[in-house]
Formats: structure tokens, C-alpha cells, sequence
């Protein structure tokens, strides 16, 4: 294993650090842990340096919103754990980094909105717990497109008034994409071992290939949303973005679980499940994959040569693919607008007495006494959120009782009569192509880097989706194509340019060199 500039930068001692932070998978953080070449407290030391160093100075992608004070006392008591010499989960001492629409004691939980800006809970998110009940050290919290992208129309991908506007580590001209922007960024760049997400639509499958990382958007009820802010009970869940297969495996594992606070979990038959079992290099044999017309990239793009090859190479691993035609389209949907005011103002009743909000109004008129740095885009869908009848006899009522039942029959009907009309065990698309009538059924997705344009290097991306808790079929499709091609490339190969001047990230020599030509900026 090399040792790059971003990890031998000086430390005490004057010894480097042993590992490259930025292609680092959790089963070599595992070994070297394990092994007593580092420790927990030294690995996350060398993360938040790295925060510091590619976060909010260098070329500053503030994909971290804030860091845990406690991190570095969580890696002691990780240290401590390890040298008891039992078993223990391949989470152990690992730093994760969680969006900042979930719920860690002992930080405010503000989905980037200046109205929540002190908003404490009083207790972990079961996602979080179960985090760290595998021993993961919760390095921090990742920046996010304010409220999941849901406060209003027109907001770029990863901006909130709150915590400013993430930058993809990829190509600083292009958004980092969807609500879990901050996740996604801190994952391709190495900023934690590996992010936590959530999507409703597209929030963790867009960042996924947008940075070049592995997403898997599983199915509504596998991990807990109890503890997050939502958009809607209907679609919400939270999920892994990692940089390979395994490491996502590993941390699906670890978030896995019933929660009687959920009931979308109840009927969970994954509960245990581990799904680093599923990472099998001849998964593909004998699969039937469904390759969807309207996915497939125009011809003569690079996006069409990339998908090609992708094609090419699930059928060199034994796949079958069988075109197949499936409308993604949907119609006009009320049932965003009207969970989310329903489901905020549930969570909002949760917190602690003291928390500064009470419900989804008392944002909307917070926003509107600070309007200079609450809406630089405004608050559109809050606006129409609050604007709904919730009683049970009211005509909105009525209509998105239709529009929750007419979009399962967009998706989920849609989906389960082609895959069994064709015998499929996963349908294929083109980067976040499956966000849509995926969301809606409440199925799973997993993401899987699948290079990068010539014209311009941005990265392009597969996705299988599958029908409810077909995790662990599509955890081995992804693993078998991922190790087939080992495409994925880190930011500062992809593009080096953003990363020359500074030290953490650039070796020595052309460091040295830029610095002394005077090239980099003061």
C-alpha cells in the first residue's frame, strides 16, 4: 500500500501515516487496526486533519459541516475495545461521517436550515446507535441541500443558508448533486472512511455518481428513520455511500434493524442480515438483468461508450441482459407536499422542550423574521406544505390518499409486472436513472462507479434496482461488476488540478515546485 503526500504530511514524531486517506477501504483500516499499526485514536486524528486541510482551507469543498468533539474520545474507548482481543464488527474504530438531517447527541441536528441552527436532541438517531454499537467513531456531521432539498424550487444541489454551498471534489464547475451532497463529497475525497446519506428520490443514488462513489438506497423499513429530519414517511430512508462495494456491505450491516418507533421496519426480513456475505465475484452468473430502453445513453457520447462497456462486461461475468421497456414517468404528486409538514412537525415533537422549533410554521416564520439569511431561494414547498388540510375528511386529504395510490401503481406495479413478465432478478440504469419510480415503490438501488467522460472526466455510473429486500441480489451484483472493473478513480487522479498546492493532498515534489514558481495563490 502507497503512501501519499495526504498521509505523510509531518505528525509526531515526524512518521508518516501508513495509509492513503483517500483510497483507504474499511477491511485495510480493519487489518492495520487489528495488526497495531495504527489506532483508532491516530486514524481519526488524521481524518479531522484532513477536514481540516481539504474542508475549509485548499480548495475548501465544505462538505463537513461540523465536528464532533467527542470523536477523538470515541476512538480511545474503540482503542480500548480492540485490545480485548474478541470479536468485534468490521466497524470498529472506523470514522463515519453522518448527514446533517440525522440525529447525534450532543449536536445540533439542522438539515442546514439557520432556523435550527441550535436544535439539540436529546438522544442518538437508531441509525447512529447502531453505528456505534459496531464501534464507529462519528467523526462529524456532512453538509446537505437544506431540509433534503424539500424547503424550495430552484436550490443548487448541496447548498443550505446555513451551511454555504459544497463543492464536488470531482469538477468544482458541476454539483455534487442531490440532498446528501456533503456525505457524497466527504466519501469521494476521503474526508471519513465512509458517509451516511438519506434519500427520498435521488438524494443518495444522484451524490453517488455525481462523486464518483458507491450508494445504495435500500428499501424503505430496512434502517430506521426515527431520528431524522424527513421529507416523507412514504419514501424516506437513510443509506451508505462508501467508495467500494464492501465497505457499503459493511456499513449496511451495521444500520440494519427493527425500531418500534418505525413501523416501516416491522416487516424487515433482513433483520441480521450480514451483508458483506453477499460480496460474491460470480454473483452475475446466471442473473437476468432487465436493461431499460429509455436509460440507455445516446449514441456517439461518451456517457453511450461508458455504458457499453458496462454491458459488455456484466455479460463477460455470465449476466443476461434483456431489453426491456419500463415507463418511469409519473404524474403530478401531492404526496411530498403533504407528508412533509405532518412528518417535520412529528419530529419536531420529539425533541428536547427547550428546541427553538416547535413545527414546520414556526420555521416558515423564523425564515421570514431572517429572510437575508434564511431565503436566497425562498420556501416554496414549506409554504405549500403548511398550506394542506391534514384533517381526515378534507379534500387534500382525499387527493393525496389517491396520488400515494395511483404512484405505487406508476412504480411499484410497474416494476414487479416487467420483472416477472422477463424472469428479471434486477433491472439496469444509467446513473441515477431508477431515483424516481424507485422512491416511489420504496425499493433498493445500489450505485456503482462506472468511469469517466473522455471529453471532460466526469464520472459516469451503473445502478441496479430490485424489488423489496433484494439487497443482498443486488449487494452481489454491484461487488462482481465493481471487481471486474475497477474503474473508480479518486478526485485528485480524476482531476489533480484543484489539490496541487496543497500539501496534504499533493506529493512533495510538485508541491515544492509550485510553491517555488509561485503559482499558487497567497
Amino acid at each position: 500500500m502507497t503512501t501519499s503526500r495526504a498521509d505523510a504530511a509531518d505528525r509526531p514524531g515526524g512518521k508518516p501515516f501508513p495509509v492513503d486517506l483517500e483510497t483507504v477501504t474499511v477491511a485495510q483500516l480493519t487489518a492495520l487496526l487489528d495488526a497495531g499499526k495504527v489506532t483508532s485514536t491516530t486514524l481519526t486524528e488524521a481524518y479531522i486533519e484532513r477536514i481540516k486541510a481539504l474542508n475549509s482551507q485548499g480548495p475548501s469543498l465544505n462538505a463537513v459541516r461540523a465536528l464532533n468533539p467527542d470523536a477523538m474520545k470515541e476512538a480511545a474507548a474503540a482503542d480500548k475495545v480492540r485490545r480485548g482481543k474478541g470479536p468485534h464488527s468490521p466497524l470498529l474504530g472506523i470514522p463515519v461521517i453522518v448527514k446533517d438531517n440525522i440525529d447525534v447527541a450532543g449536536l445540533p441536528t439542522t438539515a442546514g436550515s439557520v432556523a435550527l441552527t441550535d436544535s439539540r436532541p436529546a438522544k442518538d438517531a437508531p441509525v447512529v446507535a447502531r453505528l456505534r454499537e459496531a464501534g464507529a467513531v462519528i467523526i462529524g456531521k456532512a453538509n446537505l441541500t437544506e431540509f433534503a432539498n424539500y424547503l424550495t424550487t430552484g436550490m443548487p444541489g448541496g447548498y443550505s443558508s446555513l451551511g454555504g454551498q459544497v463543492l464536488n471534489a470531482y469538477d468544482a464547475s458541476q454539483t455534487p448533486s442531490g440532498s446528501s451532497a456533503g456525505s457524497g463529497v466527504a466519501a469521494s475525497i476521503g474526508l471519513a472512511a465512509v458517509a451516511i446519506g438519506t434519500e427520498t428520490s435521488g438524494s443518495i443514488l444522484s451524490p453517488a455518481y455525481s462523486n464518483s462513489v458507491v450508494g445504495i438506497k435500500p428499501t424503505v423499513g430496512l434502517a430506521s428513520r426515527t431520528g431524522i429530519v424527513p421529507i416523507a414517511a412514504s419514501q424516506d430512508t437513510a443509506g451508505p455511500l462508501t467508495r467500494t462495494v464492501a465497505d457499503a456491505a459493511a456499513t449496511l450491516t451495521a444500520i440494519d434493524g427493527t425500531d418500534p418507533e418505525d413501523p416501516a421496519t416491522a416487516s424487515n426480513p433482513l433483520v441480521g442480515h450480514d451483508f458483506t456475505k453477499d460480496l460474491s465475484a460470480t454473483a452475475l452468473q446466471g442473473a437476468r438483468i432487465g436493461v431499460v430502453a429509455g436509460q440507455v445513453p445516446a449514441t456517439g457520447t461518451d456517457n453511450r461508450t461508458l455504458w457499453d462497456a458496462a454491458i459488455a462486461a456484466l455479460k463477460a461475468r455470465g449476466a443476461t441482459l434483456v431489453d426491456v421497456t419500463l415507463d418511469t414517468t409519473g404524474h403530478p404528486s401531492t404526496v411530498l407536499t403533504y407528508e412533509f409538514q405532518r412528518d417535520l412537525d412529528t419530529y419536531l415533537a420529539r425533541l428536547p422542550a427547550n428546541a427553538p422549533m416547535k413545527s414546520l410554521a414556526d420555521i416558515i416564520a423564523h425564515n421570514n423574521a431572517h429572510a437575508a439569511q434564511a431565503l436566497k431561494f425562498g420556501q416554496v414547498h414549506a409554504l405549500e406544505s403548511q398550506a394542506m388540510d391534514h384533517s381526515p375528511d378534507s379534500a387534500d386529504t382525499a387527493t393525496y390518499e389517491a396520488d400515494r395510490a395511483q404512484d405505487l401503481a406508476d412504480s411499484k406495479d410497474r416494476i414487479d409486472t416487467v420483472m416477472k413478465d422477463n424472469s428479471l432478478t434486477a433491472l439496469l440504469f444509467a446513473n441515477s436513472g431508477s431515483a424516481a419510480i424507485g422512491a416511489k415503490a420504496g425499493y433498493p438501488t445500489i450505485s456503482v462507479p462506472a468511469g469517466y467522460q473522455a471529453a471532460n472526466r466526469r464520472p459516469f455510473s451503473i445502478s441496479f434496482l430490485g424489488q423489496a429486500w433484494s439487497e443482498p441480489t443486488l449487494i452481489g451484483y454491484a461487488y462482481d461488476y465493481e471487481q471486474a472493473t475497477k474503474l473508480r478513480r479518486p478526485p485528485t487522479v480524476i482531476n489533480p488540478a484543484p489539490y496541487r498546492c496543497t500539501a496534504l493532498t499533493s506529493s512533495a515534489d510538485s508541491a515544492d515546485s509550485a510553491n517555488s514558481s509561485g503559482s499558487c495563490a497567497p
